[in-house]
């Protein structure tokens, strides 16, 4: 089989960031633009904990939902499988430098979170206890002041 393009790249040298992982052309002629919302490096940083990305995946998705410029756009929000970020999918064609906004403010929304997570309940999610809320304030706030604010070119650019 052949190796899919987000396993091509050098997660060793893969920094914290915004990336455009992909873009995709629907039957119907639409783009949908796959960001890589990478939060740990790879390999060389601690994972984030699948409680603290379970709780940033219920925020930020309700965030983004109710976000009155780009609901109408977003297709999905969800954590990655190693635990070193998130997946944001896009209706449309953008780049990194786009989305920076949306992801500063989604990640100060999570950072300045107090209160019920949305959807933390038995009815609402099939893991609803599931959830580090201080964990994943911490993580949002980290990338936020530490990435976001100020980003590199390594930092919107996958390694060459």
């Amino acid at each position: 089989m052949e190796k899919i393009a987000s396993f091509t790249i050098d997660h060793n040298r893969l920094e914290r960031g915004i990336f455009l992982s992909r873009q995709d052309r629907t039957p119907s002629g639409d783009v949908v633009s796959t960001f890589d919302i990478r939060m740990t490096r790879p390999n060389r940083e601690e994972a984030l904990s699948p409680k603290a990305l379970h709780a940033m995946e219920h925020l930020v998705a309700t965030w983004l939902r109710n976000n009155e410029q780009w609901k109408e756009r977003v297709v999905y929000w969800g954590p990655m499988g190693c635990c070193t970020g998130n997946y944001l999918l896009l209706s449309g064609d953008y780049s990194s430098e786009q989305v920076l906004p949306l992801m500063k403010g989604a990640m100060e929304f999570v950072a300045s979170y107090e209160g019920e997570i949305p959807g933390a309940t038995p009815r609402d999610c099939g893991n609803y206890s599931f959830m580090d809320l201080a964990a994943a304030r911490a993580a949002a706030r980290r990338y936020l002041d530490e990435v976001l604010t100020a980003p590199a070119p390594e930092n919107l650019n996958y390694p060459a």
